[in-house]
């Protein structure tokens, strides 16, 4: 490329990783800290410099040359969010930031330079602006190209335009960032970036590959590299302030039809629609409220208008105090509304069906589903998400209306082949548990499972392996929220125990559940024990469980617990 490269602005916060744990974790820069990362010391404090410490060390070494030492683990994270003020305030004076790195970033200085008084007096007005917004120490450095911009930016240097070669040549290679490359020039007598410039760019390229061919133009201040700025992004947010408190419902209605237009029209100017919206309100006395509601869709002006209206209805309609379902209403009229677009995709970003937009039922159920959240809350909608687990209550979760329909464990794929009647076999820690029948039909063992009666073939599960111990299907269709307390006796009407080693002391005859009658059981499956966490004792759970039939036609699922029989679900 032909041409000098730009004038650039950096601005340079020194030590900034440890600047970033002050800022985030508390940790007081003004003492030895040391930011560590595999082990080596990346940015240290001027107190730890004080005291030896240096970039590279070990953390032992380091630690043994400053004894107080405070070690902090690196966080490129932690940097990048506590950095984003910096260049938040770097942005209120000049347009067109590119962040560097955590620590650093540049502009071009040709606009900063003209309405701010000069280079100088823009690099000292940019400095104060930081230092009184955001409480953060920092250097300008201005130079032709953003390499030598960030050199002269430790230097604290102004580097005149036309003279970035000069200033880089009297640098050590060290400057390029490179230690293998710059201890190999050391090795070949070339000591500073002027030796390296001055070298043929061909010979540069053969022997030290593209790499060093970059870094050879960096040194000669040939750096053509245009800024990436950063482009802020843009405040879709709409805010409505009311000098007479909304207090009624209609009221409050009309103004957020007119901001949920407001709303919509601002996103389809950038090509965008809405798909979660936030709700926030501000009362008389300083309350608080905020909601946000999902939707599946784009959200249009009207659907927006309608979310607005549900949720200021359902606030302002609340109870007075009194005990009820309905939360309380605020305790003044609302004087600021805001509609927050958090959620937003690109207008074409979502298709409609082959025959149009969704059904008029569906849209239907939507609407009133979302009405009854907005009035009662988040959580008094709820649908219900299947995955894995060992028992049926581990497998259902409940999640609200319209958030993500994530399972709380991961379900396995049906296995082929897999009996979909009353009998079937489970998977027990690699061993095979026979499938006995349930319709009143006794096995030779008295029902007791069968271990080792024949491994199972392997069959496809879809990358996810089976739980161990699952129940076989079919599910049952009715899990109660608490276990029902039962007793089963035998033929002889003593209580059926279950042994260490699962032995069934003799086949049950007889349920009662609670304080119920005694109802006779005709068939039975079991045990199939579960041993669940074992590793952590506040937390293991062992138990065994039976299917059971009894006379009436009812199916239950049945578990022992602690000596306890329990009914956890029952078969239709």
């Amino acid at each position: 490329m032909t041409g000098s490269p730009a004038r650039t602005l950096l601005l340079w916060c020194p030590d900034w990783p440890v600047l970033a744990a002050e800022i985030v974790d508390r940790v007081p820069a003004t003492g030895p800290v040391a930011v560590l990362h595999a082990n080596r010391v990346v940015a240290c404090s001027e107190r730890a410099r004080a005291e030896g410490v240096r970039r590279g060390l070990r953390k032992r070494e380091a630690q043994g040359r400053c004894p107080q030492l405070t070690v902090v683990e690196y966080d490129p994270g932690r940097d990048a969010r506590a950095f984003e003020p910096v260049v938040a305030a770097v942005e209120e004076l000049v347009a067109g930031v590119e962040v560097v790195r955590p620590g650093a970033c540049a502009v071009a200085a040709r606009g900063p330079g003209r309405y701010l008084g000069g280079e100088e007096a823009a690099a000292e007005r940019i400095i104060e602006h930081v230092a009184q917004s955001c409480l953060v120490e920092s250097q300008v450095g201005i130079a032709d190209g953003v390499f030598a911009a960030g050199l002269a930016a430790r230097a604290g240097r102004v580097v005149a335009p036309g003279g970035t070669p000069e200033f880089l040549a009297g640098l050590p290679v060290e400057a390029l960032g490179r230690s293998a490359l710059a201890d190999l020039l050391r090795r070949l007598g070339v000591r500073s970036l002027g030796d390296f410039a001055a070298l043929p760019a061909g010979d540069v390229l053969a022997r030290f590959g593209f790499d060093g061919a970059l870094a050879h133009r960096l040194a000669a201040g040939r750096d053509h590299r245009p800024l990436a700025v950063r482009q802020p992004p843009a405040d879709l947010t709409v805010t409505a302030d009311y000098d007479e408190p909304i207090d009624r419902v209609d009221a409050a209605a009309f103004a957020g039809r007119a901001l949920a237009e407001q709303l919509h029209e601002g996103l389809a100017g950038h090509g965008l629609a809405c798909t979660r919206l936030g709700i926030e309100a501000v009362t008389e006395h300083g309350q608080e409220l905020h909601r946000v509601w999902r939707h599946d869709g784009l959200l249009t002006a009207a659907a927006i208008a309608d979310r607005v209206r549900w949720q200021l209805d359902g606030w302002l309609s609340g109870s007075s105090g009194r005990t009820g379902a309905r939360p309380a209403r605020p305790t003044a009229g609302i004087i600021r509304l805001r509609l927050v677009p958090d959620g937003v995709i690109a207008q074409a970003g979502l298709q409609a069906g082959l025959w149009g937009e969704t059904g008029e039922e569906r849209e239907r159920a939507h609407r009133a589903l979302s009405r009854v959240q907005g009035i009662l809350g988040p959580e008094a909608v709820v649908t219900a998400v299947l995955g894995g687990g060992r028992s049926p209550a581990d497998q259902v979760r409940l999640v609200p209306w319209g958030d993500e329909r994530l399972p709380a464990r991961p379900g396995p794929a049906p296995l082929a082949g897999e009996s979909v009647g009353r009998s079937g076999s489970v998977s027990l820690s690699g061993e095979s548990v026979a499938s006995v029948p349930l319709a009143g039909e006794s096995s030779a063992s008295g029902g007791a499972r069968a271990v080792g009666a024949g491994r199972p073939a392997a069959r496809d599960t879809g990358g996810v392996p089976p739980w161990p111990g699952r129940l076989p299907a079919p599910a049952p269709a009715v899990v109660l929220p608490s276990p029902l307390a039962a007793t089963v006796h035998d033929a002889a009407g003593e209580p059926v125990v279950i042994s260490a080693r699962l032995a069934v002391s003799a086949p049950p005859a007889r349920l009662v559940v609670g304080t119920g009658r005694p109802a006779e059981i005709v068939g039975w499956v079991g045990p199939w024990p579960v041993d669940e966490r074992w590793w952590a004792p506040a937390e293991a759970r062992r138990r065994a469980r039976f299917q059971v039939g009894l006379a009436d036609g009812t199916a239950l699922l049945l578990a022992v617990e602690a000596g306890q029989w329990l009914v956890e679900a029952i078969y239709d």
